[in-house]
């Protein structure tokens, strides 16, 4: 299985199960920025509309931050020819919606970023965002593979921080349209039902009455309802 589909049995697997570890810690401070126009959507309640426009006059990442976000969501879910990355689908805007509709994420996300530009100005003497590719990836490679025998709780915090975000990359891509589209997954679809098969029918050895067939499994009156007559007969 090569990298690619391993991340993808993240999101078929357990990933809608619990994007996180958070633990009790003081509620950020919530930067102020300019807010965005939330379009009105007929199939949304008129109440779903209101809590996303309140949801977007509030900004939590700052511009910084999502910078950083954007680089590190795309080392865990890079880009190809054959496949798009995070950032093309826009993973940090559904990362900036699950913070403010899980207000216990914004430390952790906040406080990540902050370690990965302490550690890569120990390191490299740049913020995690200006340094290269490779100086970036031997950074994640010390947070990024943590041990499942230690519980979640007792993990170093910055190796949570790098699951979460992971996770929330994840879920982010595969729930967005082009991520669904990598999936192949079609959604429900209508089908046209002909009855049983022939060969099922010859088994049993039963067959279809003419008349009945004639009734039940023309799909051209797919779209007519049925009508009985008082002694339980089929009329249409």
């Amino acid at each position: 299985m090569d990298r690619r589909k391993s991340l993808k049995s993240i999101v078929l697997g357990s990933v809608a199960g619990g994007l996180a570890i958070h633990g009790c810690r003081p509620e950020p401070t919530v930067p102020e920025t300019a807010v965005q126009e939330v379009p009105m959507l007929k199939w949304r309640t008129a109440r779903e509309n209101e809590q996303l426009a309140e949801l977007e006059a509030e900004r939590f990442l700052t511009a910084h931050e999502e910078e950083t976000l954007t680089i590190l969501c795309d080392l865990i879910l890079p880009g190809s020819e054959e496949y798009k990355s995070a950032s093309d689908a826009d993973v940090v805007s559904f990362i900036e919606f699950m913070a403010k509709d899980i207000p216990t994420m914004q430390v952790d996300l906040r406080g990540g970023v902050m370690w990965l530009d302490h550690r890569s100005n120990l390191d490299h003497g740049v913020e995690f965002k200006a340094a290269t590719e490779a100086q970036q990836k031997a950074i994640l490679d010390t947070i990024a593979y943590y041990d499942p025998e230690v519980p979640g709780n007792e993990r170093p915090f910055e190796v949570n921080f790098f699951s979460m975000v992971r996770n929330l990359t994840m879920t982010g891509f595969y729930t967005s349209k082009i991520g669904i589209e990598e999936l192949g997954y079609k959604g429900n679809m209508p089908n046209v039902w002909d009855g049983v098969p022939d060969d099922v029918l010859a088994q049993h050895g039963v067959s279809y009455d003419p008349e009945w067939l004639a009734k039940c499994v023309d799909q051209g009156k797919r779209n007519i309802v049925a009508e009985w007559d008082e002694n339980g007969n089929l009329l249409t």
